[in-house]
């Protein structure tokens, strides 16, 4: 009877609408600890409910897993900021131009002034739900282990949508962000050559960042060759491929340098439709993501099906405000 979400079980009457509201009081800090604290324990410490239920589910959480099973890759590469506290309906992203010039101020004159402007894109908070429901037998026979299975996987589903959405808007991408697969280094590198695969992906993820540094200077963002972390996002199925590439050397010999001229880090999704091809992105900057509010349950007991429901209830919004940010790459 001991559980991840209720400490000891044994203590619990689903027919006393006391404990009932506790129990979906201890489900709604559990959907709701990944978005709200990364530090899982500190999170787990409001399951348990003084008088009820045992003070602590330490003991618990050291046999449960302590990190997140669903995907939060996208976190990487979106702006997140937390909304939950204000009382907008979405947020703003400026297509910021600007006018900043690097002069010499002659003695008494004032410095010029930074001036920004360009046009307003508002990201609007969608409202997204899904319900649960226990029948009440599980319950009355004490399938407590059931009824946390299938909180878990709710929770896994409830953030497994949210980064779905992520991931569909960097997918939707307009196809002047395509790089073809580009010519090995050296050119005359035959196809039969064992690295000549990994050779023209290390060239290609090269050519895309070039592109994005191009694309994106004077933008503001501080972006540098030499300093700035590129995403190399891509589907599991490629995982491998580009990992080979990331390290691929440029001379078969102890010390030599990787053929990668950037500062790359791979973000391997099984979420995204296509898998012949994969993204560089420069994260964050004008890649925006807002959370307005973190899952919410309301509960309900349905005498008509004889089970306890839950509906959870969550809200964001997300936008690419530059889609010069990312870079789709072929891979043939």
């Amino acid at each position: 009877m001991k559980g991840i979400i209720v400490n000891d079980w044994s203590k619990v009457n689903m027919k006393d609408p006391t404990d009932r509201a506790k129990v979906f009081g201890a489900v709604q800090h559990f959907l709701r600890a990944p978005a709200e604290n990364v530090q899982l324990k500190e999170a787990f410490k409001h399951f348990a409910t003084t008088g009820d239920f045992p003070t602590s589910v330490l003991q618990v959480l050291e046999k449960f897993r302590l990190t997140t099973p669903f995907d939060t890759g996208y976190e990487q590469i979106f702006d997140v900021r937390d909304f939950t506290q204000s009382d907008r309906n979405g947020f703003d992203i400026l297509d910021v131009e600007d006018s900043l010039v690097i002069e010499e101020v002659p003695v008494g004159q004032k410095a010029k002034i930074y001036k920004m402007f360009g046009s307003k894109v508002t990201v609007n908070f969608a409202l997204y739900a899904g319900g649960l429901g226990w029948h009440r037998t599980l319950f009355d026979d004490k399938e407590y282990w059931t009824i946390e299975d299938n909180a878990v996987a709710f929770q896994n589903k409830t953030y497994a949508q949210k980064a779905q959405a992520h991931y569909a808007l960097i997918e939707e991408v307009g196809a002047g962000q395509n790089l073809a697969w580009q010519l090995p280094d050296p050119a005359a590198l035959p196809n039969t050559d064992a690295l000549y695969t990994a050779n023209r992906d290390a060239q290609t993820m090269n050519a895309a960042a070039q592109q994005i540094v191009l694309d994106c200077e004077g933008k503001g963002y501080g972006i540098s060759p030499e300093n700035t972390p590129f995403i190399v996002l891509c589907p599991l199925q490629l995982r491998g491929r580009i990992r080979k590439a990331l390290n691929v050397m440029q001379q078969a010999v102890t010390g030599s340098k990787t053929q990668i001229d950037y500062q790359f880090q791979q973000i391997t999704t099984t979420m995204l439709a296509t898998t012949s091809v994969y993204y560089v992105i420069l994260p964050k900057q004008k890649l925006k993501s807002g959370n307005r509010m973190n899952p919410t349950v309301f509960d309900a007991f349905d005498p008509k099906s004889y089970s306890d429901i839950s509906v959870v209830w969550m809200r964001y919004g997300a936008a690419i405000g530059d889609q010069e940010q990312v870079v789709r790459c072929a891979t043939a």
